[in-house]
């Protein structure tokens, strides 16, 4: 199976490729169940993995755990993985790629920040000199056989931003990201410089850029989508008001609605699905 040829396939056909932010088994199995595409997303990982907030926490071996995981239970869907900025080192960053492409990711995203890191959306990124970042690029593009590699720049300074689009335009990765864009008139102007390189854009609730749907994006040529958090932060949310309602009944369950409660029945079904004897893998992609 060739993921990343799935993927690449898919970035490039009519429309927006949405890919949604999953950060556990669970929440992929939910999510499976109403889009083809996830997204590893690093913010998610650290919150469920090492509760903690998306700064550098994460090792990559756990990382490239949880992708062995994921793709066992799910043959079909696409796999995008955040790796941050490489976990600091080139040769690493091969390393975890060439990982990750053996085990059946589909595509890296790979940032040009430098530590301390940052989300995307937050305030104090610093970038690395484009010359560095670009070493680090294309050494990992040069590991990789298949798999879908998103150039990302986290640049904040105006004219930085374009700079280093069109310079990620220029190399061979497949996909370019700016995150943090704040506006749809960037969204314009970013899409001038990179050709017709495939662009991808992230949003994520209470972040820096404007909440667009995929029809939007669609006529800003933006070719695929990633949505970090939408699972996570709704099960912070459910999760809290259940246990508020739960102290507040004094310890009582509430009664289950028989048609569209949650309880041990419905949780079993959707976890047997992920069971590999049940599957049948979507077919090769030619080339």
């Amino acid at each position: 199976m060739r993921y990343g040829s799935a993927l690449r396939e898919e970035v490039r056909s009519p429309g927006t490729t949405p890919l949604i932010g999953i950060y556990d088994m669970y929440s992929a199995s939910v999510v499976a169940r109403h889009y083809d595409g996830f997204f590893v997303s690093g913010f998610g990982f650290a919150a469920s993995h090492y509760g903690l907030p998306d700064i550098g926490f994460i090792a990559w071996p756990d990382m490239v755990a949880f992708v062995e995981r994921l793709r066992p239970a799910f043959p079909s869907h696409h796999l995008l993985v955040d790796i941050d900025d490489g976990y600091v080192d080139p040769e690493v960053a091969c390393h975890v790629v060439q990982r990750l492409e053996r085990i059946g990711a589909s595509g890296v995203i790979l940032e040009d920040q430098k530590r301390p890191r940052r989300c995307g959306h937050a305030d104090g990124k610093q970038v690395l000199p484009l010359e560095e970042y670009l070493e680090k690029l294309n050494l990992v593009l040069e590991s990789r056989q298949d798999l879908v590699v998103v150039a990302r720049t986290d640049a904040t300074e105006e004219d930085d931003i374009l700079r280093r689009a069109e310079a990620l335009a220029g190399t061979d990765a497949d996909v370019v990201l700016v995150d943090g864009v704040r506006s749809v008139e960037w969204i314009r102007r970013i899409r001038k410089v990179v050709g017709d390189k495939p662009l991808l854009f992230n949003q994520i609730a209470g972040g820096k850029s404007p909440r667009l749907s995929l029809s939007e994006l669609t006529e800003l040529e933006c070719q695929a989508a990633i949505y970090s958090t939408p699972c996570l932060f709704a099960a912070h949310a459910a999760i809290d008001a259940a246990l508020t309602d739960l102290k507040q009944s004094d310890g009582r369950l509430p009664e289950l609605a028989p048609s569209g409660g949650i309880g041990v029945r419905r949780s079993t079904e959707l976890l047997e699905k992920n069971i590999s004897r049940h599957h049948t893998v979507r077919e090769p992609v030619s080339v």
